[in-house]
This record gives structure tokens, C-alpha cells and sequence, in this order.
């Protein structure tokens, strides 16, 4: 979609639209109210300050509108609206060895045992192997810290995903 577009667009269209690259309905919601916007550097500096003023609460949300790593089911159903690019963000899982998947299924309920949240990473580039690596390196953070790294996470891959819807 091209910016001129996106800056015409209803307030509902916009707002599904922000929401699709980042599941936080405070963000979206304040990136809606940022219309128009000049340029796509203008539009990310905003998104940048946006989340910057988001809570933990809002951080929660966003997390519950991703998959488990590797969790291609739930691709298919509840992320519907997002699983092309979740899909594509984690293909890397899709060439993965069964030990390594059965490793990150439990590593990922381990995880959300611990801090009540899914493990959240910025999955682009990265082979299953590297989120296993990652997971367990972050499992021993307390719960403070690590939603912190997840919120960072959250950020990159809100980034990524507005590429996507602007390119």
C-alpha cells in the first residue's frame, strides 16, 4: 500500500491496519490519531514514540496476537489475519529437525509457565535452532527483564511488518 492511500483511509481501516503490525490496541489506537503522515521515516519516528508510551499491559496484548514459535495450527486459526507474515517471520522453523521442534515446544510451555506470557522474538532471519538458543538464554531473567526484552522484540517485529504493509 502506498502512503497516499493509507492517509485516506477510514479511521476502522487504519486502525486494523496498525493493529495487524502490532496487536496493542492503545498503539494502533494513537498511530490513528497521528494522521496523515508526511513520509514513512515521519510515520516509523511516531510508531518509535507511540510505543515508547505503552505500558506493560499494553506489551501483554500485543504478545497474545503471536503464535508460539513453530505453532502452525494456531497460524491457521486465530492468526488468520497475520499468518502470512507470522508464517514467512518464522519460516525458518518450517526446515526445522523434529528434536528441535519438540525442544521449542516445551522450552516455549516452560517459558509461559514462568512469566505467563509466550516467548517472543523477533523470528526474521533466524534459524529454530538460534530461538531455541535464545529461549533457553532468556529462561533465568526475572520477569521484569524479560518483558522488557519482549516489548524490544515486539518492536522489531512491528517494524518489519509495517515494511511489509508499505512496501
Amino acid at each position: 500500500m502506498k502512503l497516499s492511500e493509507f492517509n485516506q483511509l477510514q479511521e476502522k481501516e487504519a486502525f486494523d491496519s496498525f493493529f495487524s503490525c502490532c496487536g496493542s490496541t492503545v498503539w494502533a489506537s494513537k498511530m490513528v490519531a497521528e494522521k496523515p503522515f508526511s513520509s514513512i521515516e515521519e510515520l516509523k519516528m511516531k510508531a518509535n514514540k507511540d510505543w515508547s508510551e505503552t505500558k506493560n499491559e499494553d506489551w501483554l496484548e500485543a504478545f497474545t496476537h503471536h503464535p508460539k514459535i513453530g505453532d502452525v495450527s494456531a497460524l491457521e486459526k486465530k492468526f488468520a489475519a497475520t499468518a502470512a507474515w507470522a508464517s514467512s517471520e518464522q519460516s525458518a522453523v518450517n526446515i526445522a529437525n523434529r528434536e528441535v521442534l519438540e525442544k521449542l515446544a516445551t522450552g516455549n510451555e516452560v517459558y509461559f509457565q514462568k512469566f505467563g506470557f509466550i516467548f517472543i522474538v523477533c523470528a526474521t532471519g533466524k534459524t529454530a535452532s538460534e530461538m531455541l538458543e535464545l529461549l533457553n538464554f532468556r529462561l533465568p531473567n526475572s520477569k521484569e527483564k524479560e518483558i522488557q526484552i519482549a516489548a524490544d522484540e515486539q518492536h522489531k517485529i512491528t517494524h518489519i511488518r509495517l515494511d511489509k504493509l508499505f512496501s
